[in-house]
């Protein structure tokens, strides 16, 4: 039958399938001659699907954000809540930018959803790359929402095997054949279940190549430390020590000095020391550095949807720990309102949940308007460096500052006055542009570091999957 084609046709995009070659499905998608052939080839090596390992299978849900108090609660009182951005296709659950829930819902509300230690979750829903699998730590307890699920196996073992194998960009080529769904896909139980699995495959490469890259990595964020040491340096600042001590948590204060400031501790204690702080150059507000007046961003809800432009969304999730956007992690808004359109060198900061985040826009090649919990500053350049600031904003004295200033609550918020008022040390223009090229050489080292890391760990697959093909 496909000899009916014409040989010029590309077969990847034109082709003719006989009707008793038909699965149940009828995406074109499915079919694509490249994909199917990958299938087949692996159906051949195994009569094994992920059905055969799962002795249990849940999903969970998202309590309403809207009801915080009731659902939500803090790191030291609360359960981890697991998201698909802390699935990791190494097959690691990165657990260090986790929300909370309390342990009432965790024990009525998702007692069906609960994780533990050695349990498989497996993404199902979602852009970008499908089945991402990652393998709960031992020790571990918490809970997760409705687009992942949580699988219990035999073993441990037996999880850290299928999580290497799902990871594999071949099988993760086989995930993506059985999603369904246009803007958001999604595999159900059953397309899921039925990916093909092959036993005995030797992952010691993927094991040693993980060593190898996380080397790179230690190397990677010792470099991105020593970035707070030349700027605390350059600035004359010392920070406080740590001194969890009695008498170092009881002091006194006149009411006089209280006026005009909040009256819990913490921030009085960090108030006073950022006040009374000597170093080589002035502190001024941050509102002082700025040509217009700070703008909360757009609440996606609110956005007025159109067809004719397709806009970057960004949101404090796509932010990550030193003020990047992560990869492939962002959403798209139809949106008409040129208000939020964000310019080069725009600053935004993070105003509640990982509060006091902060990104510099450089991207100038696709349009991006900002979500709600973001504030947009614009700084006046003849005062200010933009990059300097940015890299001021991802220090720890900063950070200090931040949570000096958050407010204690579920979740900790602060407004745009308050980051107004944000005391920055303010060498001259050349100092600060000296400052953020240091620093900017230093970052491109770092990363340089972990592109090599990730390029080790992907050479490790790809020899896994010649093996697999062979």
């Amino acid at each position: 039958m496909s000899s009916m084609l014409s040989k010029t046709v590309n077969r990847n995009k034109v082709f003719i399938l006989n009707k008793s070659e038909l699965e149940g499905k009828f995406e074109v998608s499915y079919y694509i001659p490249k994909i199917k052939n990958l299938e087949d080839k692996i159906r051949e090596k195994t009569s094994k699907k992920l059905s055969d390992y799962i002795l249990k299978l849940s999903s969970g849900a998202t309590p309403s954000v809207t009801e915080i108090e009731k659902f939500y609660s803090d790191k030291e009182n609360g359960i981890p809540f697991l998201r698909v951005q802390n699935l990791q296709p190494n097959g690691k659950l990165n657990i260090d930018e986790v929300k909370y829930i309390n342990k009432e819902t965790h024990e009525n509300y998702l007692k069906r959803s609960q994780v533990s230690e050695g349990d498989l979750l497996i993404k199902i829903t979602g852009v970008g790359r499908m089945a991402v699998a990652s393998v709960a730590p031992i020790g571990f307890i918490g809970n997760t929402n409705q687009h992942m699920v949580v699988i219990k196996t035999e073993s441990r073992a037996v999880s850290e095997y299928l999580a290497n194998y799902l990871n594999l960009d071949l099988v993760e080529k086989l995930a993506t054949r059985r999603a369904t769904g246009g803007t958001r896909p999604a595999l159900d139980y059953h397309a899921l279940k039925s990916i093909p699995i092959i036993e005995n495959i030797d992952f010691s490469i993927l094991e040693k190549a993980e060593v190898l890259k996380r080397k790179k990595e230690i190397q990677a964020t010792e470099l991105l430390t020593s970035i707070d040491i030349y700027l605390l340096k350059e600035l004359g600042i010392v920070l406080p020590e740590k001194n969890n001590s009695l008498q170092s948590r009881i002091f006194t204060t006149q009411f006089s000095e209280l006026s005009g400031i909040r009256f819990d501790p913490d921030y009085i204690s960090k108030y006073k020391f950022l006040v009374n702080q000597k170093a080589k150059y002035e502190f001024l507000p941050l509102g002082d550095l700025i040509k217009q007046s700070p703008q909360y961003g757009a609440n996606e809800e609110a956005l007025e949807k159109t067809s004719e432009r397709d806009i970057r969304y960004i949101r404090i999730t796509d932010i990550d720990e030193i003020g990047n956007l992560k990869a492939k992690s962002w959403k798209t808004a139809l949106n008409t309102d040129d208000r939020y359109l964000l310019n080069y060198n725009d600053l935004l900061f993070a105003r509640s949940g990982s509060v006091g985040k902060c990104y510099i826009h450089k991207e100038i090649d696709k349009d991006a308007i900002f979500a709600g919990y973001l504030i947009r500053f614009v700084l006046d350049t003849n005062k200010a460096n933009p990059d300097y600031i940015f890299y001021f904003c991802n220090s720890s004295i900063y950070k200090f500052w931040v949570s000096a200033i958050e407010r204690p609550a579920v979740q900790s918020n602060i407004n745009s006055e308050e980051f107004k008022s944000m005391p920055i040390p303010l060498p001259p223009l050349e100092k600060q542009i000296e400052i953020a090229k240091n620093i900017r050489n230093i970052r491109a080292q770092a990363k340089k570091l972990q592109e090599e890391g990730k390029a080790i760990l992907e050479k490790a697959k790809q020899e896994i999957e010649k093996i697999i093909l062979q």
